[in-house]
């Protein structure tokens, strides 16, 4: 079932839909219609071809050996922890709860 909508185009986009609806011998809703299904297609195959580059992306980075020890790592994040606990830079004093 076919449903009439009415879009606002400008005099170019509408010079061309009239040019493809006569070289392909068709209604200008034919040629929307097959482009919107084309483009459609074209937004899927850019997001798998973009979740596929964050896929290798993630994959190249889990194959890459640690560069530090995993004790070095726990006294970093130990250190982190104990400077977040101190209320000024240059006064010292611990956060009281």
């Amino acid at each position: 079932m076919a449903t009439k909508v009415t879009f606002t185009i400008d005099e170019v986009t509408l010079a061309r839909l009239q040019d493809a609806a006569s070289r392909l011998a068709v209604s200008k809703s034919e040629v929307v219609r097959k482009a919107i299904a084309e483009f459609h297609g074209r937004v899927r195959r850019v997001n798998e071809r973009k979740r596929a580059s964050m896929l290798r992306s993630l994959q190249e980075y889990l194959a890459t050996p640690a560069t530090r020890k995993a004790g070095a790592v726990d006294r970093e994040l130990r250190d982190i922890r104990d400077a977040r606990r101190i209320t000024g830079r240059r006064s010292g004093e611990r956060k009281t709860a």
